[in-house]
């Protein structure tokens, strides 16, 4: 796992219905799905865009209540020493630091406000492609990973501690405060800000399309809901909040070809 410490490398949606997940971001995202190899006892399902592993279903296991959200996993170069770290700084650990065979090892954490997370150290010796910055990222990927949290210096000091994030730049949001930007080595993976209204606590993804407009009829009609935008964003794309058809929120960065 060669990416800079802090970059996302993996994502993943825990849901009660995975033949209803993947009928939906099949169709909205353009996703194509298999299962994951080597866990006939797990429902577990992995997602491409054009070919590469971009993010994973995992349909809800009997008896272990887990959040119906998009969660991110963190890339690290130790997972032991980075999970002892976020510890230290009141972090709680829901799943210590674990193998899984030919994938890599990784651990489930909360932030001290709360925000669910993974870091993991990927067994493969290629950079994660799930995660892309920069112009004309192909659809499907992640681009973009926003914290809401109530004290936005606070949770950067967290992630800063034991992922090295750093805050560089920020847009001013008035009476919101900043939407400050988020960077894991050179490059800029996303935002956090404060609360605000009609908002969620946590780490939201977006995800990259082709076009915004196309992207939002296709949402319709599996049954998604548009909460917000399209609203234009530097660089000339568009960025929008959305909800599948189950209620879990997600966001979508495309441009405006129409």
């Amino acid at each position: 796992m060669p990416n800079h410490q802090g970059t996302p490398i993996w994502y993943e949606l825990i849901t009660p219905d995975a033949d209803a997940a993947q009928r939906f971001y099949g169709s909205v995202l353009g996703w194509g799905f298999e299962p994951m190899p080597g866990s006939p006892d797990m429902d577990y399902r992995v997602a491409s865009a054009n070919g590469i592993g971009v993010a994973g279903l995992m349909a809800q296991p009997q008896g272990q209540p887990m959040p119906n959200h998009w969660l991110i996993y963190f890339g690290v170069g130790d997972v032991d020493a980075s999970v002892e770290q976020a510890r230290q700084a009141d972090a709680a650990v829901h799943v210590p630091p674990t193998d899984i065979a030919e994938v890599g090892r990784f651990a489930f954490l909360a932030d001290p406000h709360g925000a669910l997370f993974y870091v993991m150290r990927g067994a493969s010796p290629e950079d994660s492609q799930a995660f892309r910055c920069g112009e004309r990222v192909p659809q499907g990927h992640a681009v973009w990973n926003e914290l809401t949290a109530p004290d936005p210096a606070a949770a950067m000091a967290f992630y800063g501690g034991f992922l090295g994030l750093r805050q560089e730049g920020a847009m001013p949001m008035g009476a919101l405060g900043d939407y400050s930007f988020i960077h894991a080595g050179p490059d800029r993976i996303g935002a956090v800000m404060g609360p605000v209204p009609g908002g969620q606590p946590g780490w939201l993804v977006y995800f990259s399309v082709d076009d915004i407009d196309q992207a939002v009829d296709r949402l319709t009609q599996a049954g998604g809901q548009l909460l917000q935008g399209p609203d234009e964003i530097p660089g000339g794309v568009f960025s929008l909040l959305a909800q599948d058809d189950r209620g879990i929120r997600f966001g979508m960065v495309g441009p405006r070809t129409r």
